[in-house]
């Protein structure tokens, strides 16, 4: 027990992530599309919102399942993600 060594610390298979040296992880141009992709996803949930009946005892089901609530807003917050997601992963040019 007393010839044991003690453990290195310099271990040559751990490496530790790149520093970024004060500089943003993502660029302008990322957090640009990332907002775009907000602001679509918004744009798909006010599309989906609405149907309100004046009289809550009373079904319109031409308001409730309308095309654009039914088709053309899930398909925009979809969109949206798809923004989000291209957002994150792009690389700029430089």
């Amino acid at each position: 027990m007393e010839n044991q060594q003690p453990a290195k610390k310099d271990n040559p298979k751990v490496t530790s992530a790149p520093t970024t040296d004060g500089k943003m992880v993502l660029g302008k141009e990322n957090y640009l599309l990332i907002v775009l992709g907000l602001v679509v996803i918004i744009i798909g949930f006010i599309l989906m919102s609405g149907g309100k009946s004046p009289d809550p005892n009373v079904f319109n089901p031409d308001e409730v399942y309308s095309t654009r609530r039914i088709t053309v807003a899930p398909i925009v917050v979809l969109l949206g993600f798809a923004i989000e997601i291209y957002a994150v992963f792009h690389r700029s040019k430089k």
